[in-house]
């Protein structure tokens, strides 16, 4: 009887266990960022740098190039300074037959109007989301390990001036903006011009940044950075009241709608 209650016992725990190891086994693997459609993007890049880092007029932003599901990435960097890129580590770039990634000369115009030539790269782009080894060839002919990251991919916007429907929520719900709105795209940056249906209006605050009005009469308005698809929270101080109130409200615009206004 001992025995048998001992097998039981054994028995029992071998199946457990077994079936312990068949439902680990089963437990899906993390995957690197999710694949994306062939089409053109706009996408953050960030390397582990401070010297090794998109140029400041596109705000860390390259163009995202995806076809057949291959990933590639151009970026323009701030000056030449970047010889070479290689898709890997320093030591493996140092190796014979390494395919290097050759630099393109890319004119780069600043906000105050200055332009400048400097290097771009087209780099391949593994995975999104997660970090990949990319080295850099330095002007003293010296190799540089990093790491680098792809991640927020966009739908692509040639710059230019559009318009867009936007909608206001918040505050009590009198207030109103115009709709559609004028949306200006630069180097992968949206502004929008806001038109609020009150002169009442004082300033406006997005991600803790201040924006003055841009207009002397008429209704109250700004120009302020946007995003498409996404809610955007702002706060407006108005006058209309008693005292000055900051008042908080999320604004959407519709990448459906957008429309060329050239």
């Amino acid at each position: 009887m001992k025995y048998k209650l001992l097998t039981f016992v054994i028995i029992t725990m071998l199946c457990l266990l077994l079936a312990s190891c068949g439902k680990e086994a089963e437990e899906p693997q993390p995957v690197p960022g999710a694949p994306l459609e062939d089409g053109t993007y706009y996408a953050v890049f960030k390397s582990d740098s401070t010297m090794f880092h998109i140029n400041e007029a596109y705000k860390d932003k390259g163009i995202l190039t995806v076809k057949d599901g291959k990933m590639t990435i151009h970026i323009t960097l701030v000056s030449k300074s970047i010889i070479n890129l290689f898709p890997g580590t320093a030591e493996q770039a140092k190796q014979k037959g390494a395919v290097l990634i050759e630099p393109t000369l890319d004119e780069v115009t600043y906000d105050d109007g200055y332009t400048d030539k400097v290097y771009g790269f087209d780099v391949p782009v593994p995975y999104l989301d997660e970090e990949f080894e990319c080295a850099l060839l330095g002007s003293k002919d010296k190799w540089y390990d990093h790491m680098v990251t792809v991640s927020d991919p966009v739908p692509y916007v040639e710059d230019g001036e559009y318009t867009a429907d936007v909608t206001l929520t918040g505050g009590s719900g009198k207030a109103s903006v115009s709709s559609p709105a004028t949306v200006y795209v630069k180097n992968g940056q949206f502004t929008a011009e806001i038109v609020w249906s009150s002169p009442n209006y004082e300033y406006m605050t997005v991600d803790g940044v201040r924006y003055d009005l841009v207009n002397t009469e008429g209704n109250s308005t700004f120009i302020i950075p946007v995003a498409l698809d996404k809610d955007i929270a702002v706060s407006a101080l108005t006058t209309a009241m008693s005292e000055p109130h900051l008042i908080d409200y999320l604004l959407h615009f519709d990448s459906v709608s957008l429309k060329s206004n050239e």
